[in-house]
């Protein structure tokens, strides 16, 4: 006697068409984890986003503390909760309107100046700094131990992340508290010369800084260093720059109008 189907063709149609729809298309599978939760916003850890931002403030190293245990269980060195990045975008869209509303910005000049923080200065400058830092680390950095040791890189999107840790004290500097003393710092006066040349040394030295613990966190990576090497240069610029040039004075006026 032939044995009987347990199952209809019509089940076996929506057992299929429930497969297809609970199996991951190859488009979603190619998105990387980041991207797929950017606006996902319940899915995002908002509370430890701003306990990192506070603790690059105060206690930087800190933050990479346990870098380490994230690689273990993430199986990646860098952040899949794109919570940081949203929230520091959202504080450059919120200082991009006061500092148009103050210079006096239409609409079309406040969404320009939107448009320039967020994309130009933090997206694509970061974009840039991360690649040129990622090529550097990964050519010159890593430690290979035996010819048999498995092979270690730094992941790009952790050298993204990198950036967006150091950019933070550098925003709060520049453009937070430079928002408030801005008619102090453009005043012809050399101890304001001073205090503005001081404010963009310790922004730039901070994120140099900040980028140092970041790849020197990574135990593969040899002499992370040389990321401090650039404040040499900083300094320099610096000193020079107090003989009469006033860089608040020429940056508010050239980008921000002021």
């Amino acid at each position: 006697m032939p044995i009987l189907p347990t199952t209809t063709p019509r089940s076996s149609f929506h057992d299929e068409m429930h497969y297809k729809r609970r199996r991951p298309t190859y488009w979603t599978a190619s998105i990387p984890l980041f991207l797929r939760r950017l606006f996902r916003f319940p899915q995002m850890d908002f509370e430890f986003a701003l306990w990192q931002m506070l603790y690059l403030c105060i206690a930087p190293r800190r933050v990479y503390r346990n870098i380490y245990y994230h690689k273990q269980t993430k199986n990646q060195w860098a952040r899949d909760d794109p919570a940081f990045v949203v929230i520091l975008s959202f504080l450059l869209g919120a200082s991009a309107i006061a500092w148009g509303i103050v210079n006096g910005h239409g609409i079309m000049g406040i969404l320009k100046m939107i448009l320039f923080m967020v994309f130009i200065d933090f997206v694509v400058v970061g974009l840039v700094i991360s690649t040129i830092c990622w090529a550097f680390a990964n050519r010159f950095l890593s430690h290979r131990r035996t010819v048999h040791a498995v092979e270690q890189n730094v992941e790009w999107a952790y050298a993204f992340d990198v950036h967006c840790n150091a950019f933070f004290p550098l925003y709060l500097i520049l453009y937070v508290a430079q928002f408030f003393l801005m008619r102090v710092l453009t005043k012809q006066i050399w101890v304001c010369l001073f205090l503005g040349n001081s404010m963009y040394l310790i922004a730039v030295c901070y994120y140099c800084y900040i980028t140092f613990l970041g790849y020197n966190a990574l135990p593969f990576l040899l002499h992370a260093e040389m990321f401090l090497y650039p404040i040499i240069l900083f300094l320099i610029i610096y000193f020079v720059s107090l003989f009469g040039f006033n860089i608040s004075a020429i940056v508010l006026q050239l980008y921000f109008n002021s």
